[in-house]
């Protein structure tokens, strides 16, 4: 028998379900709001984990083309302190489980490994509804509809498949962060790029931080973490490029230049990304023929386990149909089981880590984590 699966969402997670579900020989269709792969920019790097996102990528026979973007070096780690000082130096020795990429790039290695038409772009989901016998119907925001009889919500932080299996709604978590870019930064920006060094840098205080990466082609990636209220950041116009950034730089007065000049120096609009979650033991009673992965199913604060997470979810979901095609109930009853505990343990990991990142023992917390850590391997 075989199965058709709709999916909502383009994002690692989907695409990784469609394309284990391509290697089961079950057929699925994913409906993306975006007009096509080159819409919207795709993030930063990621660090793809061996225990989830690897594992992922296996279950989708994408290991050699994933390894064919990792960028070497970059999973070295500095901290540094508000003046500039160099608290703590990890090189990048090639050993480490956690190799980066672009996000940009993982998700077209799993774009190409699908079948032409699995994706249908500029299909956004407007409204979904239960009908009968499992059965869903999905509205696009052209009007257009589909009936399908195994819906899956890929569609992040606020899906509109998650009403239907839950009420609960993701809240602000009291902490956002302010995005910059600096291009050739080692010619046009070099205090900048000397201090983020090859890898990742994380400049700490009690409530704030200045984290960069860097990325390919040069480019240092900045996320700037400020813990303030919703209104603090509605009352800064980031329409105003130039007021935006001078306002966020003065939360960083007296640290070292070549740190607030990630801030200063940005070669883009500052972007703010407010940080949503939901509930860190987020769970939803069985409901036939609807379930979620990923941001859908448990939104968490970033600690480089969201995308692996969202890919794992999309790997086991889909062996899980592979394994019971006959009965989809069976399939979605042994997903969700092992899903809830895995994304409640990286949610609870995640407060922990932002406690270290931003709490008041940071940056020196963080420190002794990562020294502990050193010893135990």
């Amino acid at each position: 028998m075989t199965t058709h699966v709709t999916i909502i969402g383009a994002g690692l997670g989907g695409l990784t379900l469609a394309r284990v579900l391509h290697v089961h020989g079950i057929t699925s269709t994913v409906y993306e709001a975006e007009a096509s792969p080159t819409a919207r920019a795709q993030g930063g790097m990621l660090d793809i984990h061996e225990h989830n996102g690897q594992r992922a990528l296996a279950a989708a026979g994408l290991t050699e083309e994933f390894r064919s973007l990792v960028l070497e070096g970059r999973q070295a780690t500095r901290v540094l302190d508000r003046d500039g000082t160099v608290l703590f130096d990890q090189a990048d020795d090639g050993t480490g489980g956690r190799p980066e990429v672009q996000r940009g790039e993982l998700r077209q290695i799993l774009l190409d490994s699908l079948p032409p038409g699995t994706v249908r772009w500029g299909h956004k989901a407007s409204g979904v509804r239960a009908l009968s016998q499992g059965r869903h119907e999905v509205t696009f925001a052209d009007g257009t509809t589909t009936v399908t009889h195994l819906l899956v919500g890929a569609d992040g932080a606020w899906s509109r498949v998650r009403p239907l299996l839950t009420d609960v709604t993701p809240e602000y978590t009291g902490r956002s962060f302010v995005e910059t870019y600096l291009f050739d930064a080692d010619t046009r920006h070099p205090a900048g790029a000397k201090a983020v060094g090859g890898g990742m840098l994380l400049a700490l205080a009690p409530g704030k931080g200045i984290q960069a990466h860097r990325e390919r082609g040069d480019t240092l990636h900045t996320y700037v973490a400020l813990t303030e209220a919703q209104e603090w950041f509605t009352a800064i116009d980031f329409s105003d490029a130039e007021a935006a950034v001078a306002r966020v730089a003065r939360e960083f007065e007296g640290w070292a230049p070549e740190l607030t000049a990630l801030i200063t120096d940005t070669d883009t609009p500052p972007v703010l990304r407010l940080l949503h979650a939901l509930p860190a033991d987020h769970r939803w009673e069985r409901v036939p023929g609807v379930t979620l992965l990923g941001d859908a199913a448990h939104l968490a604060i970033p600690n480089g386990e969201g995308a692996n997470l969202a890919m794992l979810d999309g790997a086991e979901l889909g062996r899980a149909l592979g394994a019971h095609p006959a009965d989809i109930e069976a399939a979605l009853a042994a997903y969700e089981q092992a899903m809830f505990p895995r994304s409640a343990e990286a949610a609870h990991d995640g407060i922990q880590l932002h406690e270290f990142l931003f709490g008041d023992t940071a940056p020196h917390g963080l420190i002794a984590a990562f020294t502990e850590g050193e010893e135990a391997s």
